[in-house]
């Protein structure tokens, strides 16, 4: 009878969105969930399991706040190095919700199975949780007990302060921006992608353990969960709510919906996304609604905070066409302009116009990848480069988006981009060559919290400011995240950087402060 309440109570958990994919989806999602049901239930599920080593090795999360309630999230893992060391069996694991940082007022309790079929993660879904505020939760398995998160829900607020970050390269340096991040007064952390990096070793940075190129379920999973380790992104993950999207290093650098950046096979391509999207998802504070089926993984949606902020956040990675003109840094050709090009997809496109379109939010908010602004890399009138893996390379979806924010005008839309590892804040111009042209919004481009901007390139963008007068502040030398404060009246970016990546006890300092003011687009120096 156990088991069976335990199965029911999981499979519960495992809910597929009818608006996005219709019957087909809800088939595809039942024959998924039959099969984890039959899987489950051949297993004991075992209430007080012997561990070789503590289990929540890897922290605990929270993600996805709505008004009434987040998603809590852990994993267990006693050899997080080594697949988890967890044994093939499904495991009951209980979880609490408190008002109070010491769990003595606990609001909220059940059970769940964290099972081998997604590598012993476990999502629970909290309803039924009071608007507006924090809340403290733990989970507990047999005797062992996990660090205690704290969490936020969600609704009408009169100011919303959040960080977004971006490129957490292991290797190259120590995540020091978190340790101050997890200090900062937020209520909100966005990540933009390159949670992880899939190449092997490299050299230069501080931090050297790590394998070969990873390719399988089992190699991602290691690589997840080496990033989790660390005790700074652990602080930041247990201090606030999380809404996460990805970038293309969690899969592979650069690829474009099914097509690698190396000569890897169709098929095994196919393949390696697969395993690639369920650790993202074994590993990330994501509702069972985005559990991936097959190669294919729902992660754009919407999150409103009341009339003040409506966030949109899109993956410009699963849907995207091919980079045109090989991809790189170079003159743009006719492909970048082909009508056909699309970074998200007819039907990611139309979701975010029509949300945009309903939205009554007085900040609009885009949270994507690359950057969306253009840029010409090459300060000499003669020659123009363009990162044509950036929206420079898909240049009429990106017309498409101004023609729609020029047209419609939804509220103050602000972009919020990772990516290029730097600084940036732009003014969206309706007309890149026209700089009298109408400013249809304002993007924020943070910098990475350790992947490099290469030093060398440095120079040649500084250079080049003359002639991209939208483009209104750029650094390439420091790492960290951006504090943004919103109240009704006005947006606030603060560009947080650390001393070093390569110093554990690196200080923070803020680098430089842009507002932008209410029905006025565009960014002003604070």
């Amino acid at each position: 009878m156990e088991l069976m309440q335990n199965v029911s109570e999981a499979i519960r958990g495992y809910r597929l969105p009818l608006n996005r994919s219709g019957r087909r989806g809800f088939l595809l999602g039942a024959g998924f969930l039959t099969g984890l049901a039959i899987t489950s239930q051949w297993r004991p599920a075992l209430a007080r399991p012997r561990f070789s080593g503590y289990p929540f090795t890897l922290g605990v999360a929270s993600g996805d706040p709505l008004p009434d309630g987040v998603v809590l999230w852990t994993r267990l893992a006693p050899d997080p190095l080594n697949g988890g060391g967890m044994p093939l069996q499904n495991i009951v694991v209980r979880w609490e919700v408190a008002l109070d940082e010491n769990m003595r007022r606990v609001v909220q309790r059940g059970t769940t199975l964290a099972t081998p079929e997604l590598g012993h993660s476990v999502h629970v879904e909290v309803s039924g949780l009071q608007p507006e505020r924090w809340y403290w939760y733990r989970f507990k398995v047999g005797n062992e007990v996990s660090p205690i998160g704290r969490t936020r829900t969600s609704e009408a607020f009169q100011q919303l302060n959040f960080a977004f970050v971006s490129c957490q390269d292991w290797q190259n340096g120590y995540y020091t921006a978190y340790e101050h991040l997890a200090k900062e007064d937020l209520d909100l952390v966005v990540h933009l992608g390159d949670y992880i990096y899939e190449y092997g070793p490299q050299s230069g940075g501080p931090r050297q353990h790590i394998g070969p190129e990873i390719i399988t379920l089992s190699d991602y999973r290691n690589r997840h969960a080496l990033y989790k380790t660390d005790r700074n992104l652990q602080a930041a993950h247990a201090a606030f709510p999380w809404i996460v999207t990805w970038d293309d290093h969690e899969v592979d650098n650069n690829y474009a919906n099914l097509i690698p950046e190396d000569n890897q096979t169709p098929a095994a391509f196919a393949a390696r996304r697969v395993s690639a999207y369920q650790a993202y998802y074994e590993h990330m504070p994501l509702r069972p609604s985005s559990i991936p089926i097959g190669t294919d993984m729902q992660l754009y949606r919407r999150f409103t905070f009341g009339n003040l902020a409506e966030f949109n956040v899109l993956d410009t990675r699963q849907y995207r066409t091919d980079q045109p003109c090989d991809d790189g840094l170079k003159p743009r050709c006719p492909q970048a302009f082909d009508d056909n090009a699309t970074m998200t997809g007819k039907e990611q496109e139309q979701w975010l116009f029509q949300g945009l379109d309903k939205s009554r939010s007085r900040w609009n908010v885009i949270a994507q990848q690359t950057m969306l602004a253009e840029y010409d890399f090459d300060a000499r009138p003669e020659v123009t480069l363009f990162n044509v893996d950036q929206w420079d390379g898909y240049v009429a979806a990106r017309n498409r988006l101004f023609n729609f924010l020029q047209q419609r005008q939804p509220a103050n839309p602000v972009v919020i981009t990772g990516d290029i590892h730097s600084s940036w804040v732009h003014d969206l111009k309706a007309d890149f060559n026209n700089p009298a042209s109408v400013t249809v919004g304002t993007e924020f481009v943070g910098t990475s919290i350790s992947s490099d901007f290469p030093t060398p390139f440095i120079a040649p963008v500084q250079a080049a400011l003359s002639d991209n007068p939208h483009t209104k502040f750029f650094d390439g030398a420091f790492r960290g995240y951006v504090r943004c404060k919103l109240t009704p009246e006005l947006w606030q970016s603060d560009y947080r950087v650390v001393s070093s990546i390569v110093s554990p006890n690196a200080s923070i300092s803020t680098l430089a402060s842009f507002v932008v003011q209410n029905g006025q687009p565009g960014a002003i120096r604070a």
